[in-house]
C-alpha cells in the first residue's frame, strides 16, 4: 500500500518570526482602526450579549455565598441587639420597680407623718420584721422592743389608720396583734352618728372583711360606708384615728342585735413601716395600768375574746 504525503517543497510556510511580525502588525492596525473608527464596538456588544447568560450562571454561586454570609451576619447582629435590648428592658424594669417601691414608701411615710401630727402622744417609728409563723393568728413582729421604749398594749398605726396593738414586748422586738385577729378588739365610734361600738377581729368570716361589730342594739343608725374611728375611751388608743369602714349591715326583726361587718383601712397584709404610740390615759412605770375593778362592775358583761382595752372601754361606756 502506498502512503500519500504532501511533497516537502510545498509543506514549507512562513517562518515563526515572519508570522509574529505579520500578526503583530495586524493587531496594531486593528487597534488603531478600532480606536479611530470604533469598528469592533458592535462585535464586542454582540459577543457580550452572547456570553452574558454564561457569566450570570457562573456568578450565581459567588453571589449566593455573599448573600449567605450577609444573612448570617445580619442574624447574629439582630440576635445580639435583641439580647442587649432584653437586658436593657430587664434593667429598666428593675429600676422602675425600685422607683415605684421608693415612691410608695415615700407616700406611706408622708401619710404616716401627716397622721402623726394628729396624735398628741409620743410615737416611735418601726419596721415590720416578719409575720408570726402561726397560721391561725394574724400577728406581726416589729424591730423595736423594750430597749426602744415600746410598751405592752401600745397602739400600732400605719399610714392609713389602726393596724393593731402590741401584745408581747421583748428586749429588741415586739409582737403586734393585727385588728383582724379573732382575739383583738378595738373600741370605735361611728364618725357620722357618734355611736360607740366595739370592733372585734374576725379574719375567717365569710366575706373576708376582717372586722365584726358585735352587740349593737337593733334600731341603731348604722349604714354601709360609715367610717369608724377610735373612740379614745379605753385608755389605749388616741381618739379620732381611722379604724375601718362598714361594709355590711344586716338586721332581723326577731334579733336583739345587728350583724355588722367592716373592712379595716390599714394595710394589714402589705404594711412595711408602722408607728407605735404610747397608750393614752393609762400610764404607769411598767406600762399601761388597767382600771381598778369596783364592786359595781364585778358582774358586768364582758364579751368573749375581749382584751384589756375592750374591758376598759366597756367599763367606761357603762
Amino acid at each position: 500500500m502506498f502512503e500519500r504525503r504532501t511533497p516537502h517543497i510545498f509543506a514549507q510556510g512562513p517562518s515563526p518570526v515572519a508570522k509574529l511580525l505579520v500578526f503583530g502588525a495586524l493587531a496594531l492596525l486593528l487597534m488603531v482602526v478600532d480606536a479611530r473608527f470604533q469598528v469592533t464596538g458592535p462585535v464586542r456588544q454582540t459577543l457580550a450579549s452572547a456570553i452574558y447568560p454564561l457569566q450570570w450562571l457562573m456568578w450565581q454561586p459567588v453571589r449566593g455565598w455573599h448573600i449567605a454570609q450577609t444573612y448570617t451576619r445580619d442574624v447574629q447582629d439582630a440576635q445580639s441587639a435583641a439580647q442587649e435590648a432584653q437586658r436593657q428592658v430587664v434593667t429598666m424594669a428593675e429600676r422602675i420597680n425600685h422607683m415605684e417601691a421608693l415612691e410608695r414608701e415615700n407616700d406611706s411615710l408622708r401619710a404616716m407623718l401627716g397622721l402623726r401630727e394628729r396624735v398628741s402622744t409620743n410615737a416611735l417609728s418601726a419596721e415590720i420584721a416578719y409575720e408570726a409563723p402561726d397560721p391561725f393568728t394574724n400577728r406581726l413582729v416589729i424591730d423595736k422592743g423594750m430597749a426602744a421604749g415600746v410598751r405592752e398594749g401600745a397602739p400600732v398605726l400605719d399610714s392609713f389608720g389602726v393596724l393593731g396593738q402590741v401584745t408581747q414586748v421583748y428586749p429588741l422586738s415586739s409582737e403586734v396583734r393585727i385588728v383582724t385577729d379573732r382575739d383583738q378588739s378595738v373600741p370605735v365610734m361611728n364618725l357620722r352618728t357618734g355611736l360607740r361600738m366595739v370592733a372585734f377581729g374576725e379574719a375567717s368570716n365569710r366575706t373576708g372583711n376582717g372586722l365584726e361589730l358585735r352587740f349593737v342594739p337593733a334600731g341603731s343608725d348604722v349604714q354601709e360606708g360609715d367610717m369608724l374611728i377610735t373612740s379614745g375611751i379605753d385608755g389605749y388608743y388616741p381618739q379620732g384615728i381611722p379604724v375601718a369602714e362598714i361594709s355590711f349591715v344586716e338586721a332581723h326583726n326577731d334579733a336583739p342585735f345587728i350583724r355588722i361587718l367592716a373592712r379595716p383601712v390599714a394595710q394589714v397584709h402589705s404594711a412595711r413601716y408602722v408607728m407605735v404610740l404610747d397608750p393614752v390615759g393609762l400610764r404607769g412605770e411598767n406600762g399601761p395600768e388597767l382600771p381598778q375593778e369596783t364592786p359595781s362592775s364585778t358582774n358586768r358583761f364582758v364579751p368573749p375574746s375581749s382584751t384589756p382595752a375592750t374591758e376598759a372601754a366597756l367599763s367606761r361606756g357603762r
